[in-house]
Formats: structure tokens, sequence, C-alpha cells
């Protein structure tokens, strides 16, 4: 017999013999002499079957299927449910079937039942709670052998906990929890699972000062989400750690438990962050779990976030298609280290080559395919306009007719709120990407059939490679200036894990047919409040330990090619469609026939071909009528500082 077969068939009789030694111990307990000894004579004509049907009982509430090495109170819960029910069928015996009118006397008796109650639930719940405790107290002992780096935490109570627990867990290596910091004045002088909260977070500096001068100097400095929030004003605190001359790390995990959690160095874009939504795990491990995903340019910022993401909600194979020979080695090195259960497999391929494209897709036969690959720089796309086209719009014309060929159930396009309305070449060569994709799905809406087209728009992604974080950043260490294009340029901004687990959030939505959501296919994600770039040049110069205008100087470049000061997420003439999804919303489908589509595209190509970028212009500005409508905008001046103090060019 398997080794899992012989575990749980050993709890299954634990359980079926604690509920016979439950109701022999409240007859012992109950009673004694003459009815002790009459009550013991009729039991084996009762028990069989009491404990037949109470095993029934307990695989209907899942007593079977956790751990008892991770027995909680979910799992607790549910005994307390199962044995209620027991309570209640021997109540209904006892007072229908047992009842003086049947037999002159109760069996049991309400004192009796009431008894069984309690101690069925100490027999079935305790051995599981001290199994736990066994194998935790064990874990402990050997993380606490090998944890030599004292940590300060810092942070809310309920992310607290979970660090601690994996620190306790041997997850966090070496990290022994020895002190917290809160946000909240309310969480002083407490303790979380037995490491005291010692201030607030403004007094980090004098709190491990006086650490440091007992003898018992912190190593590390953690730092959970809720310590990065703006209301916590990370600028302050991390000012005082400079200091300290102590790493500081941030908390990174998966969202799964923690298990999963681990440590990365602090950043200054994680600094950042807003409030974010929360995400539906379950709905996600629903969609992707056992499923064979293909992602396109699956080595860049997106794409690989994406990978990382179908794997830790149980894809059970990947396909990482890239034209980056570093990049594709480097994301399937990444999921390797992983150590997950999916089976992870990388090509290099550009979605440019149709014949490369169509016979992967039909040996590998996916269930999902995310197109991520995409030009998306807007000043490259003005200069090479044609590379765009090459690539955003027949190279997503390849992606898709693959996935549809190879029976892929959802296709997802990777779009941009440029998209909408478009200025430059990256928003029309994406909206044309749209439109096609949209035209495919709208004949398989046409057909009844299962299969779903959509495209998912966001904004820019913080930290992805090429946008303004990084480029910030890298300027900062350098000494500034930082450049800002503009003082009114205006930007919505994400977290790379947030938008991808939107872009999966949305694409599970393909397959439902909710009764309040409506059938779309674009998807639009809730970006939040736009950020002023220059109010993040300025927070990104504070974080770094600077004074705006003063020790590092602002300079204002000049608005390029292509880029226009505020971004949009709908389109004046789109209709906005519910979904029901937090954080997602949809646009209803707008686009051309099919016949169409195959005209401007075999007109696209003639023009790529020779180098005809009015004949490109005119089939964008025929298929896309916004980009017929946009301002062509002027050249960039030469570079010149802020006119006015950063503090004080705030409205």
């Amino acid at each position: 017999m398997p080794k899992q077969n012989l575990k749980k068939s050993a709890i299954v009789l634990h359980d079926l013999v604690m509920t016979a030694l439950a109701i022999w111990l409240v007859f012992v307990v109950r009673f004694e002499g003459r009815l002790l000894t009459e009550h013991l004579r009729y039991l084996p004509r009762f028990l069989p079957f009491f404990v037949a049907y109470a095993g029934l009982v307990y695989w209907f509430f899942s007593l079977y299927r956790s751990k008892w090495r991770f027995a909680s109170l979910p799992d607790l819960s549910n005994i307390v449910k199962a044995v209620s029910v027991l309570t209640l069928t021997l109540l209904a015996v006892d007072y229908l079937l047992v009842s003086p009118d049947f037999y002159g006397a109760f069996y049991f008796g309400k004192i009796s039942i009431a008894l069984y109650w309690l101690v069925q639930i100490a027999l079935l719940g305790g051995p599981r709670l001290a199994y736990r405790y066994f194998k935790y107290s064990r874990t402990r002992i050997s993380a606490e052998r090998e944890a030599t780096l004292p940590a300060l935490l810092l942070g809310r109570g309920v992310e607290i906990e979970m660090v601690i627990r994996a620190m306790e867990s041997g997850t966090m290596r070496r990290l022994r929890p020895a002190g917290i910091l809160s946000p909240r004045a309310d969480d002083l002088g407490q303790s979380i699972r037995g490491v005291p909260v010692l201030g607030l977070l403004g007094e980090i500096g004098s709190i491990a000062r006086d650490a440091a001068e007992r003898g018992e100097g912190y190593r590390r400095i953690v730092a959970t989400p809720s310590a990065l929030l703006p209301e916590a004003h990370p600028e302050q605190w991390l000012a005082q750690t400079r200091r300290l001359a102590l790493p500081i790390s941030r908390i990174d995990t998966s969202g799964e438990g923690a298990r999963d959690t681990d440590i990365a160095p602090l950043e200054i874009e994680d600094l950042l962050v807003r409030s974010t939504v929360a995400i539906d795990r379950e709905r996600l491990g629903a969609f992707l779990k056992g499923k064979r995903v293909i992602v396109t340019g699956g080595g860049g910022s997106i794409g690989s976030e994406i990978c990382l993401r179908c794997a830790a909600f149980g894809a059970a194979e990947i396909l990482v298609v890239e034209s980056s020979e570093p990049a594709l080695f480097q994301i399937t090195e990444l999921l390797a280290v992983q150590g997950r259960d999916t089976v992870v497999s990388g090509v290099l391929a550009d979605v440019r080559d149709r014949e490369r494209i169509m016979p992967l897709f039909a040996g590998f036969r996916p269930d999902i395919v995310v197109h991520a690959a995409a030009l998306k720089h807007v000043p490259y796309l003005e200069a090479d306009w044609s590379e765009g086209i090459k690539t955003n719009i027949f190279g997503s014309v390849n992606v898709t007719d693959a996935a549809v060929a190879a029976g892929a159930g959802t296709f997802v396009l990777i779009s941009t709120d440029k998209a909408i309305e478009p200025v430059s070449m990256l928003g029309a060569t994406k909206r044309f990407a749209e439109i096609y994709a949209q035209s495919r799905d709208a004949e398989f809406v046409a057909a009844a059939s299962g299969v779903r087209l959509v495209a998912v728009r966001f904004g820019n992604v913080l930290g992805s490679a090429g946008s303004v974080v990084p480029k910030f950043k890298a300027q900062i260490a350098r000494g500034g200036p930082v450049t800002v294009t503009s003082p009114d340029m205006i930007r919505y901004f994400m977290t790379i894990r947030e938008a991808c687990d939107l872009v999966l959030t949305a694409a599970s939505h393909t397959g439902t047919d909710d009764a309040d959501s409506e059938r779309a296919a674009v998807y639009v994600l809730k970006m939040g409040q736009p950020v002023r770039i220059m109010d993040l040049a300025e927070r990104m110069i504070r974080l770094a330990g600077y004074e705006p205008g003063e020790d590092i100087e602002i300079v204002v470049s000049g608005v390029r090619p292509g880029e226009r000061l505020n971004e949009i997420l709908f389109a004046h003439d789109e209709p906005m469609a519910e979904t029901g999804l937090d954080g997602v919303m949809a646009a209803k489908p707008s686009f051309a026939g099919r016949a169409k589509i195959q005209s401007w595209l075999a007109r696209l190509d003639a023009a790529v071909k020779a180098d005809d970028r009015a004949a490109a212009n005119a089939v964008l500005d025929e298929a896309i009528p916004d980009f017929s409508r946009r301002e062509q905008t002027p050249p960039a001046g030469p570079a010149r500082p802020a006119s006015q103090p950063a503090a004080a060019s705030r409205p």
C-alpha cells in the first residue's frame, strides 16, 4: 500500500476508535453499578452501526483531506460540525426510538449526550493539535539552532505573525525575531508569538542603538508591506536607519502562505506602493491548476512575472517563448529554483516568425496563452515605426492564430492604456492588435464556443524594464539631475505582482457565466489614483535621503514625440461593461469584420516592405479613427531646470 494511503487509513482508524472510545467513556463517567452494566450490555448491538455512520459523517466534513501537521481552526471547526451532527443523531434516536414509549427508558439521556459532545471533540481534536505542536516544536528547535541573526521586524500584527511563523519554520534561514516595531500605538506593550512590540516605527533609531549598547544589537531589519505604505511615513524611519548601517529587507511572498515567505533587498520602488486590490487566490488557483500555459515574451518584466504566478497557482506545464537568449535563461532558471511541481520548458522564437510559431503552439497544445511579447518604448517606435508594426501587429496576429489553431481555450493579449485614443505608434499598434483579437473572439461568440480571446490593458508598472522608476533611480545614484519630461505629466502606476495577478484574474473571467457580469473582450485594470511624474521624482529623491532642488536637481526635458500628458482608461465612445471582479473593469467590443481587417493587414504589409510610413499611417487612421485625430507633438526642446523649487510646484 502506498505510504500516503497508509497514513490516511491510520487516520480513519484513529477516528473510528476514538468514536467508540467516546461512547464507552461517557457511560463509565455517567453511570455506575447496575446501570453501567446494563448500558455496556447493550453497547455491542448499537456501537458498530454508530461507528460506521460516524465514519461517513467525518468523510462528509472533510476530516481526512487536511494533514495533521497543519491542523488549524478550520479543521477544528469541521470536527465540531461533524460531532454536532452525531450528537443530534443520538438525541433523535434516543428520544424517538428508545424513548419510554418504546422501551420504557432512555438509553443515553440528555446529560450523557451533552457529555458525549465534549468528549468526542476532545478525542478527535486533541491528538491532531498535539501532533501539530510536536512537529512545530521540532521544527522550531531546529530553526532556533540555526538562527544566529537577530532581526527587528517592522509592520502590523497580522503580517508580523506570518513572518515569525516563517522564521520558526526555518523558511527564513538564520534569522531570529528579536523585536517588533509597529505603526500603531495600540500595539505597544504587547507581544506576538512571544516577541515583544518595543515601540513605534519612528523610534527605530533609539531602540536599535539601545539594543547595541546592551550587546544585543540587531543584525537585520525586515519590513512588511504595512511598514512601507505612505501612512507609515517610511521616509522618516528610513532616514534613521541610514545611520544604523543595518541591511534592510522586505517581505517577498508568493501570497500562498507562510511557507512561501522569503525576504529580498529593499528597493526604492518598494516604497512607492499604493493600496492594492485584494486578489481572489482561490479563483486563480481553480483557473490555473493543472493547465498547460504558453507565455510569449516570457523573459520580459511582465512575462516573467506571469510565468512565476502561473507556477505559484499550480499550472501543470509552462512553455516560455522568448527571442532573447539571456532573458530566456534567466526566467527558466528562476522557475527551476522555485522547486514547484510545474514542468517548465523554454524555446527561442520570435513571434514575427509565423512558420516557427504555428507548429510550436500546435505541438504544445496549450490551454491558456498569454501574449506578452511586444515592443513598448514610445520614442523608439516613433523612430522605427515599421518594427513596431512587425512585432506588435503581425506578431500578435501570428500568436493569436497559433493559439486558436492549437485549441487554446483562453488567449490573453497584454495591451496598454496607450491603446486608448492612441497618439503614438505604440498605442496604435497595440489597439490594432486588440481589434484583431476582438474580431476572432466575436467569431467564437457567434459559434457559441467556449474559446475566449481577450485583451487586458494597464498603465505603467513600477520597476519594469525601461520604466521611469529605474531611470530615476539610476539618475539619483549618479547624483542627478533627474529629468522629467513635463511638470504636468501624469501617469497610472501599479506593482508588477499586482498587474500580473489582475491580468490572470481577468483571464479567469473569460470562462465564467456570472449573472451579474457581461461578456467583454477588453479588460481594463483599475490603476488607482494617477500620479504626477514630478511628485514621483520628488518622493524618490527624498526616499534616497536627499532633498529635491537642493541636493539633487530636477530638470524638465520636454515632451517627446508620441507622448501625451494624461493617460486615459476608456475611449470616449467605448462602452463599459461590468465584470463583477474587484480591480478589473471591461469595455464592450468595438472592432471591424475579418475581411476588412485582412485588407488592412495586406496594406500594412505592403507599406512596411516599401518603407512607406504615410501609407502605414493611412491604414492605421482608417482602422483607428482616434489615431487620425491625434495632435502632432512638438519636438522636445533643450533640457531646462524646473522653474520653481520642487516643493512649491504642487498644486
